[in-house]
């Protein structure tokens, strides 16, 4: 007998699934701690939660028969996924489930700002029949500048287009290769939102790329006429900034149903009649409940049983499996895929990578999944392996190109990745020295040599003396040690790299006192563990 805990409010629909299934029984336990559930965790072959119940390493110190946690939603953020892996317990989510709710809350959202639903309601409930005060607004041939085209931007896109919105959409990432279909103009840059619609809504992950996305700067290139949504991740939009524009009628009005910190510690937003506030309700649908809850348990039943396993999180790794060199190489090439992330900014529109030597003459498919990995994590929010990876870079229109050369070129073996974006086109390559020893060995035509570990800072530089000196003067005042150093030098163009791994990642302001070096031309930290 399969036995799954449930330890937060479930829709009836997923707990009568569990137990409509031969063989598995269904057992609800809400409002335990932690203490409670680490006693008990291990008596059960699977576990269901939501947000409300904390898996932590103490939950999973002693598993039992545990083998696997299905999450009722997208976030995971409640369950230690490293010690999950750590004692082989399949980690999945239901990203798919509340994608309508999130994208119909948005729409919402909009259409409550542009016929002022709510101050008007609350006006006639207080006596009030202010019909002038409360005009509204069509949304027909608006302009709808939509920021993240994965599954709920382009949710939100599809709908928008009944009310004959005019779509502008903008991907940091990457653009669907159908969105051109769903009648989306597709932006090539995110200025161009900020200066021509007449609503925008947010639909990114939160990171350290897009935290603060639309700040002060950003939000002085709208019209006074804009309405900013946010229904992603609190922080996209930068608070102050727009209490700042609401407060100085800069622009016509927010809506916010997500907060840097929930429940949210400031609600001074309430004190504007043209900015909507909501808690965090984009999944809160009767439908989106009854979606996850049943998907959670289909897929953890599936998983247990050792039928298909769906939107695992940290699928079990095949390292084991690999010949020890593929592995050594698999770790190398994610490394490299994060740092190709870091200095490639833009949209991704091609990425292409080579085997050369040795190592082309074996299987490398978890190679290059590794080297995905390590490329789009930063643009998720789920953690990403090779179960998920494949499936959300299709969904995104990015494709990998591999060759293999068996020919070896400098060294015995070789991985090399290039990335085009509407910005730069970027060229990494990396070699595993003596089958244990990785190291970067070229960026763009540069060749150096650098450990791809720890915090890694990349500098694009004018070819003078003196160089390493400024710079490794800086790093020391800051009392930041350099570990390995790797320059590159192309002396008919004047061009250099210098490429440091340190012991600790550089703050602002050491990147900034480095910038403003009169040498460097570019400069990116990369953090590689």
């Amino acid at each position: 007998m399969i036995k799954v805990l449930i330890t937060d409010k479930l829709a009836q629909e997923g707990i009568d699934l569990l137990n409509s299934t031969d063989g598995v029984e269904a057992v609800v336990k809400t409002g335990i701690g932690e203490s409670e559930l680490a006693k008990i965790i291990g008596k059960y072959d699977g576990l269901i939660v939501r947000s409300g119940t904390k898996v932590t390493a103490k939950v999973l110190a002693n598993p039992g028969k545990l083998k696997g946690i299905a999450r009722a939603g997208v976030g995971v953020d409640n369950i230690d996924i490293p010690e999950a892996t750590r004692k082989g317990i399949l980690v999945m989510n239901t990203p798919g489930g509340n994608t309508l709710s999130a994208a119909e809350h948005t729409m919402a959202l909009i259409l409550a700002m542009s016929r002022n639903v709510v101050p008007a309601c609350i006006s006639l409930k207080g006596g009030g029949w202010d019909r002038k005060k409360y005009m509204g607004n069509q949304l027909d041939n608006k302009v709808l500048g939509v920021i993240g085209l994965g599954r709920i931007g382009m949710a939100v896109a599809k709908m928008a287009n009944g009310f004959n919105m005019k779509i502008l959409g903008y991907d940091p990432f990457a653009a669907p290769t159908d969105a051109e279909k769903l009648g989306i103009e597709i932006s090539e840059s995110i200025e161009r939102i900020f200066k021509e619609a007449d609503y925008i809504s947010v639909h990114v992950p939160r990171n350290e790329q897009t935290l603060n996305m639309i700040d002060a700067e950003q939000i002085k290139m709208m019209k006074p006429t804009v309405r900013l949504v946010n229904c992603a991740r609190g922080g996209i939009i930068n608070e102050e900034a727009l209490y700042n524009a609401l407060a100085e009628k800069r622009i016509a009005g927010a809506a916010l149903d997500v907060y840097p910190t929930e429940p949210p510690e400031n609600t001074r937003f309430t004190e504007f009649e043209n900015c909507l506030v909501t808690p965090h309700l984009g999944a809160s649908t009767r439908e989106a409940q009854i979606d996850v809850a049943v998907e959670a348990a289909r897929n953890l039943v599936d998983a247990i049983e050792g039928g298909p396993v769906r939107n695992a999180l940290n699928a079990p790794s095949t390292a084991g499996a690999m010949p020890p060199i593929v592995s050594q190489y698999a770790e190398l090439a994610r490394r490299i895929g994060t740092l190709v992330s870091t200095i490639a900014p833009g949209r991704i529109k091609d990425v292409d990578v080579q085997y050369r030597g040795s190592i082309a003459e074996l299987a490398v498919e978890p190679v290059t999944l590794n080297f995905a990995i390590g490329l789009l994590q930063q643009h998720f929010d789920m953690p990403l392996n090779m179960v998920n990876v494949g499936v959300l870079a299709k969904e995104r229109g990015i494709s990998i190109d591999e060759t293999k050369n068996t020919e070896a070129k400098d060294v015995a073996a070789s991985f090399s990745a290039k990335v085009v974006t509407d910005k730069v086109t970027r060229t990494v390559t990396g070699s595993v020295f003596g089958g244990t020893l990785p190291r970067i060995i070229e960026i763009d035509g540069f060749n150096i040599e650098m450990t791809p570990q720890g915090a890694v800072l990349v500098i694009f530089n004018d070819d003078k003396p003196g160089v390493i000196g400024v710079v490794g003067t800086v790093c020391g005042k800051h009392n930041i040690n350099i570990c390995t150093m790797g320059v590159g030098q192309k002396p008919a163009e004047q061009k250099a790299i210098l490429a440091v791994s340190l012991d600790k990642e550089p703050g602002a302001e050491v990147i900034q006192e480095i910038s403003k070096l009169d040498f460097v031309n570019e400069i990116y930290v990369c953090k590689l563990d």
